[in-house]
Parts: C-alpha cells; structure tokens; sequence
C-alpha cells in the first residue's frame, strides 16, 4: 500500500498556491490605508461553498477560487453565506474576531454569518470539524484601515487591548472548547460484531470475481454499561464485516455513506496495490457512493479502516476491519473460526462514567486511551457475545488490531497457541507460542486445540487494558482430557 502525502506537504502546497492571491488581496484590502484615506463602510458579501478538490477537503467561493483570500476594510459588515458542496457538516470560524458560523451540512441546508469589521489585520478563517482545517479548510480575511478601538484612543490602551485581544484569540485558537455533559443516549444499541460471524472457507476453486457493498453509518452505541458513544461504522458494527476472497480474485467493493452521515467516509484495505489502497478514490460524502475494483495479488489477514481525515479520529471511532485472502488450496479445515479486533477509545470523561462519551482529541494525539475493547465495546466478548468450543476442537482466531495507536500482547488465559500466523502471513507459521505482538493496522492467526473445560480469557497481556474493557471469554464444554489437568497433587 503506498502512503499518501504528509499533512505538512498538504499545507505547504495549499500556501504556495494561495501565494500570489494573498498579496494581490492585501494590496486591495490596505490601498485606502497607505493612502490616508478612510475607506467608506460597506456590507461585504461572500458566497461559500465546500467541496472536495484533489483530494483535499476546501472552501470554494462563486467564481471558483479554492479557499479565497477575502478583503474588507475596518467598518465594513461582511456577511458570509455558507453552503456544504459535498453534503458533510462544517463550520467557520474566525476566532480573532469572535466569528463562529452555526453547523450546515447537505441536510440543514445553507446558514449564513454576519459581523462588523472592528479590526484590522490579517485574519484566518476555517472549519473547526475535527481533521477539516488540517486536510485544507482555511483561508485569510484581510481588513485594511484602522482598528476603531485605536481610533482616539492612548496608543497605551490600544496596545494593551489588542494585547488582550490577541492573547484571548490564541487561547481559541488551541484550547479545545469544552463538550457539555450529556447522559447516555437511550437510543444507543450494541454494535459489537458478533465473532463468529465470518464467511464460509473458500478452498480450491478458480478465481472469481467477487462483489462487496459496504455502508458507512453514524449511530449511537453502548460503549459500557450506562455509557453511550457516538460510533462511525463499516455497516453499523464494530470491527466492519469481515471480507474473504482469495489470491487471483478481482474483487468489486462499493463504498455507500448513508445521507444522514454528517462525514466524508473512505476505505482503504491494506490487501490493495494502488490508489492507497482505495482511500483515494472512495472519499464519500453523505446519500454518496463510489466503487474501487482491485485484484486479491497476495495471500493473508489484512486490515482495513476509514481513510479520511484525521483518520485516527475515524479508526478510534470504530471504522476498522478484516479482509482474508485465502492462498492457493485455502487454508487447511478447523473446526470453529472466530473473529476479533482490538481498538482503543479515547473520550471526554473518565472511564465508566455514566455519560454519553465525546471524544477527545488531545487524547488521541498523546496516545492516551480511557477505553480498550475487543469488538467496539466493553463485553462485547463477554457479556453480547462469547466464543465457544468444544474439547477436541481447533478454534482457530482470526485477530487484528484497529488502533489507532497502541500495540497488543494477544494471549489466552490457560491455553497455548499451537500455531501463529504472525503479521497475518500465512506462508510461514510458528509453533507453540504464549503470546503475539499484533501491531497497529496489523493482523494474526492463531489455531489452537482445546484440550480442558473452562472459561478462558481473551485478554491483551498488557494487563492493566483488561481493567479498561479488553478482555474476552472463549467457554470451552466437554470431558477433560484425563492427565491434562486437575485440582491438587498427582493422583
């Protein structure tokens, strides 16, 4: 999978292009300035709309221009029509003059801002949805002429207003705004995977052409017991719906983002060679579809997760998944399979409180989970669902971790792994393992034979994650195998 360009390289371009506009607009927006003479008042009216253009995410004003340099002078009133191009809820905001929009999105339709000019400088406008600005939504307002708060005023007092002013507009700028408390949302329902939902073995055949539709769905889910949390979803279930085809296939994948989605959404499938793995071409806004075609060339467990921006904001929000693309002959026949994914959650409140969860970002950049869940939620292994076998069985585990971030120790309580497909390749196993590193965006098999009755635990052996919600129950039935194990001295 090749990589995208770097945020910065983004930003950098996005400046260099808006260069030669900049200057021109401050030339015009400072002219009655240099020239001593008082502009008069006038209302300034600028129509906006969002889109998606070269794969970056932008404000478009009626003449085409990508993110324009607007230009008012002090005393003006600029009134700001807005309007969502791609159907995606956004904002402005321009924090050093106290200008923030109302939310629209295809479905609330436009909104409009109107405010008085009482400053001047140059001043940045943007969208404040997570990962908006940071993938291109912003620009410049340049206000020519004087500040009215220094006009008869004591160049002292001027200063020092504006110094406040200009503290107070940093302190917005990078203080996150506080997320009112809210109780669980009553209609949050479980969207944890059921694990033994996963496609029937394949085998030997011909290559065939396979057809995936995917859904992208915003919802409320039960994160924990009296906790709620607003999850983004591969088909409203947390990790996606595991894919299978295998090596030679072509497969058609069509990515749907439902219409009351307030996101862009994407897929990007690691087990795909070109166009980042998809994510370059099925950036969906809202009530939009787009479809990828790809050729399943090597043989594995692959990840696949949302590739929109930030998208560890949309990894840690559920968006993650599995894709198996049996080898030649297929995989050799066990008795159960499962499937289970490991994901990290970073929110608002402490863990367990008794609210609906927002998430916080700062927690994300500092790599600082409140939650870590197997299948979307706390007992999604234990309580919703639980893997089951039967003595003599081969269980064999189909095991990914979403992240975003954090590494796992997978390990089950009192069993041992007979056989590990590390990395999710399955060209050469190891034998007889305790436990396996599963990195980020990366994948496992293990099989193992069940031997004993009991409850046995899934559980991350970075132990102090299990108190946070990742751990999982396999319930093993059955006659012990007698000299295995028991209670007490030899007999």
């Amino acid at each position: 999978m090749k990589t995208t360009p770097s945020l910065r390289a983004i930003a950098a371009a996005v400046c260099v292009l808006a260069f030669p506009l900049s200057v021109q607009a401050e030339a015009t927006a400072h002219a009655a300035s240099k020239a001593g003479v008082a502009a008069p008042a006038t209302l300034k009216r600028y129509e906006l709309q969002t889109n998606i253009v070269d794969g970056k995410m932008v404000f478009i004003d009626a003449k085409g221009q990508v993110n324009p340099v607007l230009a008012a002078n002090v005393g003006d009133t600029v009134e700001l029509v807005l309007k969502s191009g791609e159907g995606a809820e956004h904002d402005l905001l321009i924090p050093e003059l106290n200008v923030a929009s109302a939310k629209f999105s295809a479905n609330s339709g436009s909104t409009s801002v109107r405010f008085k000019v009482t400053r001047a400088g140059t001043f940045t406008y943007y969208c404040s949805i997570p990962g908006h600005r940071q993938i291109g939504m912003e620009g410049k307002l340049l206000v020519g002429g004087t500040s009215l708060a220094e006009a008869g005023a004591p160049k002292a007092a001027g200063a020092g207003a504006a110094s406040e002013s200009g503290q107070a507009a940093a302190l917005a700028l990078y203080t996150p705004a506080p997320s009112p408390m809210r109780g669980p949302d009553p209609s949050a329902v479980s969207v944890a995977a059921n694990p033994a939902s996963v496609p029937a073995a394949i085998g030997t055949r011909a290559p065939q052409t396979l057809k995936y539709r995917m859904e992208t769905v915003e919802l409320p889910g039960k994160l924990d017991d009296g906790t709620s949390f607003t999850y983004w979803t591969f088909n409203r279930q947390v990790p996606g719906p595991m894919l299978r085809a295998k090596v030679g296939d072509t497969v058609e994948l069509t990515l749907f983002n439902a219409k009351d989605s307030k996101m862009i959404h994407s897929i990007d499938l690691h087990a795909v060679t070109g166009g980042h793995g998809g994510g370059q071409h099925t950036q969906v806004a809202p009530g939009q579809e787009k479809t990828v075609t790809f050729k399943a060339l090597n043989p594995g467990l692959f990840v696949y997760h949302c590739a929109t921006p930030l998208v560890p904001q949309h990894i840690a929000a559920g968006m993650y998944g599995m894709i198996l693309v049996e080898p030649e002959g297929g995989l050799s026949k066990v008795d159960r399979e499962y499937y289970v994914m490991q994901g990290e959650m970073y929110t608002g409140r402490p863990h367990g409180a008794p609210v609906h969860q927002e998430p916080n970002l700062e927690k994300m950049a500092n790599e600082l989970p409140d939650y870590y869940v197997f299948n979307g939620e706390v007992g999604a292994l234990s309580k919703t669902h639980k893997l089951q076998a039967k003595v003599g069985e081969t269980v064999r585990i189909y095991f990914g971790v979403g992240g975003p971030n954090k590494i796992s120790s997978f390990h089950i309580i009192g069993e041992i792994f007979d056989k590990v497909y590390s990395e999710g390749s399955i060209s050469s196993p190891k034998h007889d393992v305790q436990t396996t590193l599963v990195a980020p965006g990366g994948a496992t098999i293990v099989e193992l034979e069940v031997q004993h009755p009991g409850s046995y635990l899934l559980v991350d052996h970075a132990l102090s994650r299990a108190g946070k919600g990742a751990v999982g129950v396999l319930e093993v039935t059955g006659e012990a195998v007698p000299g295995v194990y028991h209670a007490g001295a030899v007999q």
